[in-house]
C-alpha cells in the first residue's frame, strides 16, 4: 500500500495546507478567478473556504487540481 502513496503528490498534505499555498502564490483575487466560487471571490477567508471545500467535492477536486498545477510549475 505504500508503494500507491509513494506516488501520490497529494499524500500527507492538507487541505489547509494546499489553500495557504494557492492563496501564497495567487492571492484570494486570482484563486476566484481560477476557480470562481464565491468563498474565494466574497470576504474570502481560510475558515469559510476550508469549511465549504470539506463539504463540496468537486471545489475541493478542482483546488487540488490547481495545487498540483502548481506543484508541477515549481518542480516538485
Amino acid at each position: 500500500m505504500n508503494g500507491v502513496q509513494a506516488n501520490n503528490p497529494l499524500h500527507g498534505v492538507t487541505l489547509e495546507r494546499m489553500l495557504n499555498e494557492l492563496v501564497e502564490q495567487y492571492g484570494w483575487e486570482e484563486l476566484g478567478q481560477q476557480i470562481p466560487i464565491r468563498c474565494f471571490q466574497h470576504e474570502p477567508s481560510i475558515t469559510s473556504s476550508l469549511k465549504f471545500l470539506r463539504r463540496t467535492s468537486w471545489a475541493r477536486e478542482r483546488v487540488e487540481a490547481l495545487f498540483l498545477t502548481l506543484l508541477r510549475s515549481r518542480g516538485r
